[in-house]
């Protein structure tokens, strides 16, 4: 019984003591900047079908960084439902997500599938990840947000 207790008790100390990944952490944000998508409108690549410039008169924070919106119609959308709209991996490159490291995706560099936005390092890796976007996806599910910890 007291060996039992000890295990659970190093369990929970491991649990407690392994460094948590914030919210701020799971976004991509370039050079320690606070600004999420290097400003572009996350809402833009739904509506517009493009990333467009956000600007800072119409801005929210959300898991620890700064979102910008070309629009206050935009800005309402995300704030509304966020969830909706931040690229998936936080941001981070899907191709190298899928491949188990954490690397900056591109805001330039996109597409949408099933309705989730996804970001890619570059040009020719999208070029690599649009050979099997779905199975990609499925392996970067599996490996996110554990790929953080090798930022």
């Amino acid at each position: 019984m007291l060996q039992r207790a000890h295990g659970v008790i190093a369990v929970l100390l491991l649990l407690v003591l392994q460094p948590a990944i914030t919210s701020a952490q799971e976004i991509f944000t370039r050079g320690g900047s606070t600004l999420a998508l290097e400003g572009f409108d996350a809402v833009s690549y739904f509506v517009s079908g493009k990333p467009v410039a956000g600007n800072p008169k119409f801005a929210s924070t959300y898991k620890g960084v700064v979102w910008r919106f070309s629009s206050a119609e935009n800005k309402s959308a995300f704030d509304a439902n966020p969830r909706k709209f931040v690229p998936q991996y936080g941001g981070h490159c899907a191709w190298g997500t899928a491949r188990g490291y954490a690397v900056r995706g591109d805001p330039q560099v996109w597409r949408i599938v099933n309705g989730k936005l996804y970001l890619n390092y570059n040009r020719s890796v999208q070029g690599k990840w649009n050979r099997d976007i779905n199975g990609f996806i499925t392996r970067a599910n599996r490996n996110w947000p554990a790929v953080l910890k090798t930022k």
